[in-house]
Order: structure tokens, then C-alpha cells, then sequence
């Protein structure tokens, strides 16, 4: 582990070696825990010995969370699992979101100005992720119980939204109470300032004031709720010691002393040749499952490459060290079997979907991957694929003696007679992965597992599902 002082003493910054300690026991303060396990970029002066007591030093913490779209993605996990940490571990969570910072837009980690939503965009964005965050700190506490002896999550965690207080305050008092403490020369030398002051498209003094907007939030919450650590990514560093330089200030008694508070910053979500994840990456996976369904979802983990699987499972799951150790020894064995990938999958998939969305995404995957179809119950496919287009119901009038081709067309897994007969001379046509060679073959009861429904397929990617009612002599 690599320690070094920064900025006058105030900061230490740590690259954490994620992988060579031991994850701390469940008598270790939670930030030895979320060091142990990756989580800390960088950190105020005292944060860790601030925590070292685990069982008498409860602290409330506040992370932001951004509402520029109307649902969270994979790369806001790790913050979200930082939360989660301190949540379970007895301390006081606080998530707040952007309701007025987000009307102007942060400029942390970004080239160029983002574009500033509307009123009514925005309060629905901040009415689905307040949802989403509650849902998911709530899961989250239960995830837990399941998997650690130590959960002491006594508080309710708190969701608030800046709009509150900022969107009452003029810009008179702005001013004199924030303007007053801050000082050009420190604003221009954070990190995000400085990168877009470089750059061709220069820095709004909209985007140049939003650093003063959350370092007022974060002593807002200091002042009434006592919060004294703010997390946020790596990209937040610079707004955060705003924060906590302007509450010294705020809160200076006589002989100048202000209270101390303090900054924990996180690594950014990454593949490991630096790969970023997220909306302004293009290539965000949504929390929200009418953006990425619960399939898409399971299947980006499933999808994980061997380099990136042990740092994801330490950050994105809370499985002990023990269990991720036999894990990667597996998977360093049998790569092909993707064990880690698969548990991983089913880990974060129950985090964030619940027990019910992790058992539709593995019907889903055996329906589409064709693992052991024939032990499948009917009423689960209908469950798992409900909604989705590749599902179709149907009465057994409607099936009987289809000829295939036709069928496929009729239900647009096909655009055309002559395509959808193309795959089965080809060979890459399957009912219930056995080959169809036959362009007149005609549908029959018998095509249907246990009489209920079937699976067509051409080539690796076109499904149709079919689900029809229990045959009539059943019913007898």
C-alpha cells in the first residue's frame, strides 16, 4: 500500500493494492471495510480515525446522486454500495438529490456543458431515482442479512432533495453567506474546473458556481441533520473539500476553530482497460428495468471479463473474502465454466431486482440459451417474459397445424415468408433445440413442452416463445 501526504497535510491520498489484505472482520470500523475491499480513492485528513471505533463512533453520511436522467445505472452501484456499507453498520444515511444542482449540471468529469432539462423533466427524474434509492438501500439491508452476521442498520436512511433550501435562497444571500468564504483562486485550481478552463469549450459561470452549490448542501445537512462525511466518486473530490472548507468557516467560533468534516472519495466504475460506464459513456445499463431489462441486466454481468470479475465481486457484492477467493480459484481453473461471472450476475441481479427479478432473468437465460428447457414450468416463462415482444399467448386454435414459416411471419419473428423459410433450409432453424429441416413442417401438440408451450429459434439471436393453455384432456 502506497501512503502519501497531499495538499498541506489536509488530504491523504491511498492507492489501495485491491486484493493483498484480508477483508476486515465484522468487528473492523465499515471504512476499514471499504478499504480492504477497493472502495477508497481518496479520503480527508482523520476520516479513517474518525471511524476506527466501529461500535461507539456513529457518523451520518450523505452521498449526492445526480438527476440528469430518470433512473440510476450500473456505474452509480459502487457509490451506492459505499452507502450501503455505512447503512448496515449503524450509521446515519443521508442521500440527497440534485433537485436544484441539477437544473445547472455538475462539470465534474466532463468535456463539455451538458444540456439543462426542463422543470417538469427534471421533477420526474428526481420523483423515480428518490423511488430508486429507497428501493435500493432497502433491498440492500436485506441482500445483507443474508450473507454477513453484522448488520446493525438501526436508521432509517434519509432521502432529501436540495431544491428544498436552495430553491428558496436568493442570490443576495448566496453571496453573503457562500460567495463571501470563497476564493477564485482555490475554485479555479479544482481539478474539474481547471480540465474545462483548458479545454476549447471553456466553463459556464453556471457550471463554474456549482462546486459553491454543493458545498453549501453538504453544510445545510451538517447544520440540521449533523452529517459529517459526504462519499461521492473520484470525480467529486474537488467539490467536496469545498464542502468542508466552507462549513470550517460557517461554523468558525471565536478563535476561528469551524467544525471538521470529512470527504471519502470512490473509484469510478471501469473495465480494466480504463473503460468508463455511464450516460455520458453511451453505454449506461439502467436500474431501472423498462430502460435495461432484468435479462439485459443479468447477462452484462454474466458478460464480465476475467480481468475485472475479483474487483467487481468485492465492490459490487458483500460476499465474505473467504467465498471470493474459491471463487476466482475457479474460475482461474475452469474460465469456461464463468462461475465467478455467473455468481456475480446472481449477486448484484438480487441487489437490485429482488429474489423475483433474479428468478425471471435465470428463466430467461435457460429459455434463451437453451439450458434444460424441459424442466421449465410454463407459468414461469409467462412471468419471466412478461412484456417482452418474444412472448406471445395463445389459444391452441390459433397453433394447431400452423405451418412454421408461416406462423413465424404471421407473429413477426420474421419479415418475410421468404426469410423466415431461409434459416430452415440453412440448417439454423430449432423447435425446442431440435433442428427443423422441413419449410411445410406443421405445428402439433407434441412440438409443446409438457403441452404448454415452445421455443423457436433461428440462428443464436431470434426467439419466439409460445405459451398456449393446458391441453383439454388435462382438464378432465
Amino acid at each position: 500500500m502506497l501512503v502519501r501526504p497531499f495538499c498541506h497535510g489536509r488530504i491523504i491520498k491511498r492507492t489501495i493494492l485491491v486484493g493483498t489484505k484480508r477483508l476486515a472482520s465484522h468487528q473492523a470500523s465499515v471504512v476499514d471495510e471499504l478499504r480492504a475491499r477497493g472502495f477508497v480513492h481518496d479520503e480527508t485528513r482523520r476520516v479513517f480515525s474518525t471511524l476506527s471505533d466501529a461500535t461507539k463512533n456513529k457518523s451520518t453520511v450523505y452521498l449526492g446522486v445526480d438527476p440528469s436522467a430518470d433512473s440510476l445505472h450500473v456505474g452509480n452501484l459502487v457509490a451506492l454500495m459505499a452507502l450501503l456499507h455505512f447503512h448496515i453498520r449503524g450509521h446515519q444515511t443521508i442521500a440527497l438529490i440534485g433537485g436544484a444542482t441539477g437544473m445547472i449540471g455538475d462539470p465534474s468529469g466532463r468535456s463539455t456543458e451538458r444540456n439543462l432539462l426542463s422543470p417538469e423533466d427534471l421533477g420526474r427524474n428526481v420523483e423515480s431515482i428518490t423511488g430508486q434509492v429507497q428501493e435500493f438501500l432497502q433491498r440492500g439491508a436485506s441482500y445483507a442479512g443474508k450473507r454477513t452476521r453484522d448488520v446493525r442498520a438501526h436508521h432509517i436512511p434519509k432521502v432529501v432533495n436540495n431544491l428544498d433550501w436552495l430553491g428558496k435562497m436568493t442570490m443576495i444571500d448566496f453571496l453573503r453567506v457562500v460567495g463571501k468564504h470563497a476564493r477564485v483562486n482555490q475554485m479555479i485550481a479544482k481539478e474539474s474546473v481547471k480540465a474545462r478552463l483548458e479545454s476549447e469549450s471553456g466553463i459556464s459561470f453556471t457550471e463554474f458556481t456549482y462546486q459553491l452549490l454543493q458545498a453549501y448542501d453538504f453544510y445545510v445537512l451538517h447544520k440540521e441533520h449533523g452529517c459529517n462525511i459526504q462519499i461521492g466518486g473520484s470525480d467529486q473530490w474537488g467539490n467536496i473539500t469545498a464542502g468542508t472548507q466552507l462549513i470550517r468557516h460557517l461554523t468558525a467560533d471565536e478563535t476561528g476553530v469551524g467544525a471538521e468534516t470529512y470527504g471519502l472519495t470512490i473509484p469510478l466504475l471501469t473495465t480494466s482497460d480504463g473503460e468508463k460506464f455511464g450516460k455520458s459513456a453511451g453505454n449506461a445499463v439502467w436500474l431501472k428495468e423498462d430502460k435495461t431489462t432484468v435479462f439485459d441486466f443479468y447477462q452484462f454481468f454474466i458478460r464480465v471479463e476475467d480481468a475485472d470479475i475479483e474487483r467487481y465481486l468485492r465492490i459490487l457484492t458483500l460476499l465474505p473474502e473467504e467465498e471470493i477467493t474459491e471463487l476466482i480459484k475457479w474460475q482461474k481453473s475452469s474460465p469456461e465454466l464463468r462461475v465467478a461471472q455467473k455468481r456475480l450476475a446472481d449477486e448484484v441481479t438480487e441487489l437490485v431486482h429482488g429474489e423475483d427479478g433474479l428468478a425471471r432473468a435465470r428463466t430467461m437465460t435457460r429459455v434463451l440459451y437453451n439450458t434444460n428447457i424441459e424442466e421449465l414450468e410454463a407459468d414461469d416463462i409467462v412471468k419471466a417474459f412478461q412484456g417482452d415482444p418474444r412472448l406471445i399467448q395463445l389459444e391452441w386454435s390459433e397453433i394447431e397445424g400452423k405451418v412454421i414459416p408461416q406462423f413465424c411471419l404471421s407473429h413477426k419473428m420474421m419479415p418475410s415468408l421468404t426469410v423466415a423459410r431461409q434459416p430452415i433450409r440453412q440448417g439454423g432453424f430449432y423447435l425446442n433445440n431440435e433442428r427443423v429441416e422441413d419449410v411445410q413442417r406443421q405445428l402439433e401438440r407434441r412440438d409443446f413442452i409438457q403441452g404448454r408451450f415452445a421455443i423457436m429459434r433461428a440462428g443464436k439471436k431470434q426467439h419466439l416463445i409460445v405459451v398456449t393453455e393446458v391441453p383439454r384432456e388435462e382438464h378432465k
